[in-house]
């Protein structure tokens, strides 16, 4: 492995860590970066399980000590992304992963017009937690973006933020709180399976980890203390560039220069 590697690890790391812990998609910096460096897209997909594990451990530590982690809410919620995220990191990868990226992608263009058009239901709180038990239509929700979750990672915190926000009537700063929460909990399972399947590099995955807890560390703070506002603006620009990229925009650009 070239000697590079490791301080671009540090660098992807860190940007990740923010960008996952303010909205999401972070993996479209770190799984290219994984890739190009050597690895296959398979161990790629493992070993960036590693850095998202511990970024979401300090998120969630920073959430909770700031008293805007829905304990509770993460914990019912993530039990049925959990166990999808068991069958999606067990999914064969034969699937046509061009189409999966455009309709992923035109996924996050209808979200980003929903974010844009209506801007009260990102920012003010039907509730600050999740009252008795989650609907049948929410638990189905969680499941299939444990399922995406545990397959691929890259986008999953953008789905669980809709999932929070528009279904479970979280605000910005509380449902990043409980997707961190959410995306700790089954990214535990989902690593598991990379690692008894030896999809896992253990020494770039760990230096890559180190600048990706800092990054979390700098992203809940600036999520708890600019608020929502600012959450939502960044969360525009994020689901933006990551609809175009998985869409083919950027790399169609690229060639047409």
């Amino acid at each position: 492995m070239p000697w590079y590697a490791f301080p671009l690890a540090v660098l992807a790391g860190f940007l990740s860590g923010f960008i996952n812990t303010v909205a999401g998609s972070g993996s479209l910096i770190t799984l290219p970066l994984l890739i190009f460096i050597g690895l296959p897209a398979t161990v790629a997909n493992g070993t960036n399980r590693i850095a998202i594990l511990l970024q979401n451990v300090v998120a969630a530590s920073s959430f909770q000590k700031r008293g805007v982690l829905d304990i509770r809410g993460t914990l019912l919620l993530g039990i049925p992304a959990v166990v999808g995220s068991i069958l999606g990191a067990q999914i064969a990868v034969d699937l046509d992963e061009v189409l999966m990226r455009q309709v992923i992608g035109a996924v996050m263009i209808l979200m980003l017009a929903i974010i844009i058009l209506k801007p009260d239901r990102w920012l003010v709180a039907s509730r600050e937690q999740v009252q008795g038990l989650p609907s049948l239509a929410l638990v189905l929700v969680f499941f299939a973006i444990g399922v995406y979750g545990g397959f691929i990672q890259a986008g999953v915190g953008i789905f669980l933020l809709g999932g929070l926000v528009l279904g479970a009537g979280y605000d910005l700063v509380r449902g990043n709180a409980a997707k961190v929460g959410i995306v700790l909990l089954f990214t535990i399972s989902a690593l598991l399976v990379f690692v008894r399947n030896d999809q896992v590099e253990w020494l770039i995955g760990t230096v890559m980890a180190v600048g990706s807890m800092f990054g979390a560390w700098v992203g809940a703070k600036f999520a708890i203390e600019q608020g929502s506002v600012w959450v939502r603006r960044l969360l525009i620009v994020i689901v933006g560039v990551s609809a175009l990229e998985l869409m083919g925009v950027f790399r169609l650009l690229a060639n047409l220069i």
